[in-house]
């Protein structure tokens, strides 16, 4: 009796630690999947004083989910949907971020996930995310199941390395909110209007739709590289330099909020910049902003041509799926890219790859 009780007690144990059915663990007939390290998971996974998400059981589910184990996801499932600081933690992690912000309008989100995220991001916005996590005690078990399904789809896109490079874009990205945004630089046609001259941009004529205004503001060309962040994880990188008469530094600060850079550390992530890749040939087609309507409002750089990345450098972008954006430099070189870095005259943003 003291025998069978022993194995019984190991078979539970084993049950809550590997997500397995009781049934396997008896049989000893249980499988082993990525062993995650909960350490990434702790700086990824938001919480609220004295609710903290247990990281072991979100290794393990995102472990299951790697490995398209549906047993032990279901299995698991079960515990975070039960454990709601968990289920905050893997959903704030995914979503609740200047990253999840592009997820809210996708259509293949569950409509509790989408109102939980724009919760989210307001909350966060305001500086009380604490509100959004909160929030997720609320869900009845239905909604509490489509959130966590959804956020779960999001970290099996993700592998080991990527949950690190995610950590280190992540954190630059939140030290970086500490510091007061770099301001844009005055108009300089606010100077006419002060003086009471009447000023006349593009904007105010009805040029109609033959006119491609790409080609009235000043041009780049870019080149490609990779950089390292702080613990040697690899980034691809894209450097621009101009291209036509009025394109440099002044020219992207008025037209770009990015932080001057000095080559060191990640500048801010902003997801609303995207550099767009199209699979079929393996080409970049254009670096633009994404405004307010969803729209491109600003085109800082469009591909003349295509040209197919070489393989090496694709893979890298396919599985960082953000890129360091960088410039301006006087040409398409290393050396001008040091050059401008040490004369401080580097402007710098983590941009999004959207693959079209």
């Amino acid at each position: 009796m003291v025998k069978n009780h022993g194995k019984k007690q190991r078979a539970r144990k084993k049950t809550q630690r590997t997500g397995a059915s009781y049934a396997s663990a008896a049989a000893g007939t249980t499988h082993n999947h990525a062993v995650l390290d909960t350490g990434l998971l702790e700086g990824l996974l938001p919480y609220m004083a004295g609710s903290a998400p247990d990281h072991d059981l979100a290794a393990r589910l995102i472990g299951a989910c790697w490995a398209g184990c549906r047993p032990c996801q279901t299995s698991l499932s079960t515990k975070a949907v039960a454990h709601r600081a968990t289920l905050a933690g893997l959903a704030g992690g995914a979503y609740m971020n200047p990253l999840g912000a592009a997820a809210q309008a996708s259509p293949l989100l569950a409509p509790p996930t989408r109102a939980w995220i724009a919760r989210a991001q307001d909350a966060a916005a305001s500086g009380n995310g604490h509100v959004a996590l909160r929030a997720v005690d609320d869900l009845n078990e239905d909604d509490a199941h489509a959130l966590l399904d959804d956020a779960l789809d999001n970290w099996a896109a993700l592998d080991m390395d990527n949950i690190s490079l995610l950590k280190e874009v992540r954190a630059a990205s939140e030290g970086a909110s500490r510091v007061p945004p770099r301001q844009r630089p005055a108009d300089p046609m606010d100077a006419f209007r002060a003086a009471g001259i009447n000023v006349v941009t593009l904007d105010d004529l009805d040029l109609g739709d033959g006119i491609d205004p790409y080609h009235l503001a000043p041009s780049y060309g870019v080149f490609p590289g990779q950089t390292s962040t702080p613990t040697g994880r690899e980034l691809p990188m894209l450097t621009l330099y101009p291209e036509t008469d009025g394109a440099g530094i002044e020219d992207m600060e008025s037209r770009t909020n990015w932080e001057h850079w000095g080559m060191y550390g990640l500048p801010d992530v902003d997801p609303l910049w995207r550099v767009r890749a199209r699979i079929a040939d393996r080409s970049l087609q254009g670096l633009v902003h994404v405004g307010p309507d969803g729209t491109d409002d600003v085109e800082l750089w469009r591909a003349a041509e295509s040209v197919s990345m070489p393989p090496d450098w694709w893979d890298l972008l396919d599985r960082a799926q953000h890129i360091l954006i960088v410039g301006p430099v006087n040409d398409a070189t290393p050396a001008a890219l040091n050059a401008a870095g040490v004369a401080g005259r580097l402007l710098a943003v983590v941009a999004r790859v959207a693959f079209v």
